[in-house]
């Protein structure tokens, strides 16, 4: 295929709406829209959220209650099992993780989540620990120090 070759799909372009040009074309005289009325003339229309008067729906409904998502805190989360990537005896941080890649952003902390099997005896610092986490880092004779 070449450049000169491409062309749109079929269906998606279609000619413009001519209006006002004669009886014959079936737009002619009112152009479609119609005698006279709002929606006839010039500028006219109805707002947005318009109900012809009605007491419009955003405004019918209750406008209390609250949201916690905005002070929703954010882990990046690591588990159990992606930890055998340390050497057996050593000391596991938040910079380390970085380090070899297995977090990003740090974002409100890091989590380490219980997923997965430890085999390696290490000592975990991060700000959170499930508490199957702390099982499985205990268990492989290792320590949990929440910083």
């Amino acid at each position: 295929m070449k450049l000169h070759e491409l062309k749109p799909a079929q269906g998606s372009k279609s000619k413009k709406k001519r209006v006002g040009r004669g009886i014959g074309s079936g737009k002619g005289k009112t152009s479609g829209r119609g005698h006279k009325g709002q929606n006839a003339r010039s500028g006219g229309g109805v707002r947005v959220a318009f109900e012809g008067g009605q007491t419009p729906l955003f405004k019918r409904l209750p406008k209390h209650g609250f949201s916690n998502a905005k002070f929703k805190k954010e882990f990046a989360i690591v588990n159990v099992e992606e930890l055998n990537k340390f050497d057996d005896g050593s000391e596991v941080t938040i910079e380390k993780l970085q380090e070899i890649g297995l977090i990003d952003k740090v974002k409100d902390g890091v989590k380490i989540l219980g997923d997965g099997k430890l085999e390696k005896s290490l000592t975990v610092k991060a700000n959170k620990f499930s508490k199957s986490a702390v099982e499985k880092i205990e268990g492989a004779e290792g320590k949990v120090e929440v910083v």
